[in-house]
Parts: C-alpha cells; structure tokens; sequence
C-alpha cells in the first residue's frame, strides 16, 4: 500500500457482489476504496468522485475481477495496488491486515501485538473501524477476544458471510 493524500482526481465505480453493491473509489488511478450500502464510516457521496468515464479500465477491471474471483472461491489474495489514506498508525493496522491468512481470525489484541503496540486494541479496533478498503484488505478477519463477531463497518451479516465464505473455500476451521 502506498500513502496519499485526499487530493487527487477521484472516480468511482459499483460493482455488484453477494454482500451487495460495492463501490469502489480510485484516487488518480490507484484504488483507494471499497464500500458498502450501509456501511458505517461511510465517506459522504462525494467523496467517491465523479462516476468513471471507464469503469472497465484500470484500476476498476482488476478489482471488480480480483473480487468476482474472491466470491468464486478461485482467489484467496488480492493484487491489487492501493492507496491509503490515514495516520501513520491506521496505515501500519491496514497493512497488518493483510498479514492475516485466508480463512483465518486473530483478535484486536493479537493485530495490537503484531504491529508492536499490545497496549493499544482499543487504537486497533478503531483503526479497524475505518478501513477504507474492506475486503480487499480483510478487516472481517478481526474478531473479539473470545472469538466472537464484533462489530464490522459492513455490518455484522457480511461480516459472518464472509468469514464463513473464507471457511468454506479454506476448509478451515475460524477460531
């Protein structure tokens, strides 16, 4: 992931998906968002820029495939460049995310403990929170505690869906 700024010229396109339109928003290019109908955190409308004048070009066709692959079971990791945008201690928690295995969970403490900061699962879980990219990179992999679904800015079903898609495509049991 490479950080950049709100500035840029931003466009959006929406693709659908079993958990429902997704929108994804690139800034100059690079992909930069993902979001959901309903999502919580949800930037205002436009901040997703100005409809694509290509939404079957870069960087939108790479992702809109990357992700029909995903809900195929054919994908378990995205290729995908990304722009994030955030505090340096967002970032270090998106880039974490990625480290999480398919199919796999780890609780808010664990990411806090493997980003360096043990002390800081509160920080984590909100950093979470506001993952601009979800799926792509794979908050939905991060659970409570004791194992159970906290909170998911898409909401706990996607959440569970997609936990449970990760499963079933891994043959993985979720912790």
């Amino acid at each position: 992931m490479k950080p950049s700024t709100l500035a840029g010229r931003r466009e959006h396109a929406v693709v659908d998906s079993p958990v429902g339109p997704l929108t994804l928003v690139a800034v100059d290019g690079v992909l930069a968002g993902l979001y959901m109908t309903e999502q919580r955190h949800l930037p205002p409308s436009e901040a997703f820029g100005e409809p694509a004048e290509d939404p079957d070009g870069a960087p939108f066709a790479a992702a809109a495939g990357q992700l029909g692959e995903y809900f195929a079971g054919g994908r378990t990791a995205f290729d995908l460049e990304l722009a994030t945008y955030g505090t340096a201690f967002q970032r270090r928690v998106w880039a974490a995310l990625q480290d999480i295995p398919y199919g796999q969970t780890v609780s808010y403490g664990q990411l806090a403990d493997r980003i360096g900061q043990p002390s800081a699962s509160r920080a984590v879980g909100l950093a979470n929170g506001k993952n601009p990219i979800g799926i792509i990179v794979p908050c939905h992999r991060v659970v409570g505690a004791a194992g159970g679904l906290t909170g998911y800015g898409g909401g706990i079903d996607r959440k569970r869906f997609l936990l449970a898609h990760e499963q079933r495509v891994s043959g993985q049991t979720l912790a």
